[in-house]
């Protein structure tokens, strides 16, 4: 069923199609009508989901914590302050291994206070041990929730599904509402190895003392190391189911590239149509899309860049005092390869700066032409 919708409602729409038991959430912009609409169609008898108005995002995320541990689906959103206020919980989850699945709104942290888009609030989380996916468009959006729900309860692992603040949130795509019948064959109900159950009485995130501490991070690592072959599994079977296709690196005429753009969510698409006008001027230039960032693609990342001249890695977001945090990432994945790659960081786009094809063309020919040997460059700031 084709249906015209804002990116918030299409992440309410796969929550309701992946039949959620319990959603728990407490209202920011621009996440609010995410939740709005859920509760709307849980009053309304669609959905049958146990709906929370928690006091705060602390609270929200803790009573998917404890609404997973006793077998039910859980689901959260969030925004910015509201991500930085529930981090001790992101750790719980993670450290717990409860599959919770959060949409997470991308909008810049105060202060200055303001309700627009970068990856800050996300990407200061990237150590909390959630599985990250940054959505390009609506129908992403729709499709890689449905897919976090079914990776996260294959490894335990709590997954974060990341669109872009109004750019996304609240502007009209049409995109296919995938049949239930799909998507009950693609995500059946959740069976977990171990819940809370007072027939069989466990204890569950107690005291741990140092002779194996350390080992339950072990496994956690160990968890996030099998996802990659997981999420090409289960992309392959939604592809099979629906006909869309989905992989952790979104190339873009990469195949004869000496230059490719980097970067997440919405400016992924800016980057191919840069990608356009710079092959027009008979530059070489491809991009590729993050769409997996945790955990992050190493493998596939060194296979693409392999032959590149250089790779310019677009950041909307700044890890002050060293540059931006893609940046620093990709330079850790390709640090070792025999053909080193020369990497130029570009942050852009921070508080909802727009991000335009044509200023992205123009800072990445001026990268080639002078070297682009600077560590961190920031486009179109006025100084």
């Amino acid at each position: 069923m084709k249906k015209v919708i804002t990116g918030n409602h299409a992440v309410s729409h796969a929550v309701k199609a992946a039949r959620v038991d319990v959603i728990a959430a407490y209202p920011i912009t621009p996440q609010t009508s995410v939740v709005e609409e859920l509760s709307e169609m849980c009053a309304r008898g669609e959905l049958t989901a146990q709906f929370i108005h928690s006091e705060a995002e602390h609270s929200s995320m803790s009573a998917c914590i404890g609404a997973a541990m006793t077998g039910a689906r859980a689901f959260t959103a969030t925004s910015s302050q509201g991500l930085a206020h529930m981090c001790e919980m992101l750790h719980w989850a993670a450290g717990g291994r409860v599959p919770v699945v959060m949409a997470e709104v991308n909008r810049s942290l105060a202060p200055p206070w303001t309700i627009f888009t970068d990856q800050q609030d996300s990407l200061s989380q990237r150590d909390t041990g959630w599985m990250q996916f940054y959505c390009r468009d609506n129908q992403e959006v729709f499709d890689t929730t449905l897919l976090c729900f079914k990776i996260a309860e294959r490894v335990s692992v709590p997954a974060m599904m990341i669109l872009d603040a109004f750019v996304l949130s609240h502007t009209y795509e049409a995109i296919d509402i995938t049949d239930q019948a799909i998507v009950d064959e693609f995500l059946p109900t959740r069976e977990p190895a171990f819940k809370l159950d007072t027939k069989k009485p466990q204890a569950f995130g107690g005291m741990m003392n140092v002779d194996c501490w350390m080992e339950s991070r072990y496994h956690l690592q160990k968890a996030m190391e099998a996802v990659p072959a997981i999420v090409k599994e289960e992309t392959a079977n939604w592809e099979r189911l629906t006909g869309r296709k989905y992989q952790a690196l979104q190339p873009y005429r990469m195949e004869d590239a000496k230059y490719a753009i980097t970067c997440a969510g919405t400016a992924s698409w800016t980057a191919t149509l840069a990608v356009d006008i710079l092959r027009d001027k008979g530059i070489p230039v491809g991009s590729i899309g993050l769409w997996m960032f945790r955990p992050f693609p190493v493998d596939e990342l060194r296979r693409l860049t392999q032959g590149l001249d250089r790779l310019i890695v677009v950041d909307r977001s700044c890890s002050y005092g060293h540059g931006g945090i893609f940046a620093q990432e990709i330079r850790s994945a390709l640090y070792d390869t025999p053909e080193k790659v020369n990497i130029t960081g570009i942050i852009a786009g921070l508080g909802g700066r727009e991000i335009t094809a044509e200023g992205l063309a123009r800072e990445v020919e001026d990268v080639i032409g002078n070297g682009g040997d600077e560590l961190i460059r920031w486009m179109e700031v006025k100084v």
